[in-house]
């Protein structure tokens, strides 16, 4: 039988401290990559995130109001095809918006501003949650402010490719020879500013809950680009998030 000496019981004990000093050190390595990483790249996990701050809500309760506004009733009507036109139209439909492409050169040929018009309202009709409706529309044609535009998204943009993107977002770039410069914001002759209202207001003042308001405003541009897709002669098109 074999007995520990008080040398061999130090030495032990000093292992056993050193391997819990190392794996704490590993831990805290581990979550400050973590947090570089999220900070290096704010939206990667953040995307899909709804901004309204349900917490912040209950806590300044008395900023907030639930809305008491009636909803009119719409009656749901629709007209039922045959399966042989539903399939027809299905593959038309698809076929439409196949041909849809992120443009980066774009003609400065002037479009009515009827088409505008009702290619925003079409976005319009793009479900919420609980049908806050939270998006603003503006119609930018002024030469001046959309240079102001472009400047200020060329400035973004140069950061989000320097600094916020990653290598590897990047890199998958190249291959479709992207930059941050958008030349193309000055010829475009209608440009189309999209806003999302993280909440409303109450005829009273109050602050009203916009729920889901990212991805409301998100469904409402997909809908506004197959609005304008569908144009015969639809303008070009180029989406910035």
């Amino acid at each position: 039988m074999y007995s520990l000496t008080p040398v061999l019981i130090a030495v032990v004990c000093v292992l056993i401290v050193w391997i819990f000093k190392n794996a704490d050190r590993g831990v805290e390595r581990r979550k400050g990559e973590a947090r570089a990483g999220s900070e290096a790249r704010p939206w990667v996990d953040a995307d899909l995130k709804d901004s309204t701050d349900l917490q912040q809500v209950e806590e300044d309760a008395d900023e907030w109001q639930e809305s008491e506004e009636s909803v009119e009733h719409i009656p749901f009507s629709h007209t039922r095809y045959p399966e042989e036109e539903m399939v027809m139209r299905s593959q038309e439909f698809y076929e439409l918006l196949n041909k849809r492409r992120s443009v980066r050169f774009i003609s400065n040929e002037q479009v009515p501003m009827e088409v505008i018009e009702n290619v925003i309202k079409t976005a319009g009709t793009a479900p919420s949650g609980a049908h806050t409706e939270p998006w603003t529309f503006v119609v930018v044609k002024d030469p001046d402010m959309k240079h102001q535009i472009r400047e200020i998204i060329e400035e973004e943009e140069k950061i989000n490719y320097l600094k916020r993107m990653g290598q590897r977002w990047v890199t998958d770039l190249k291959k479709l020879r992207t930059n941050w410069i958008k030349e193309y914001l000055d010829t475009a002759p209608v440009l189309i500013l999209i806003f999302k209202q993280v909440h409303g207001f109450t005829a009273n003042g109050k602050k009203k809950v916009h729920y889901y308001n990212e991805i409301s405003v998100s469904i409402a541009c997909g809908i506004l680009l197959a609005a304008l897709q569908a144009q015969k002669k639809g303008p070009s098109v180029c989406l910035h998030l």
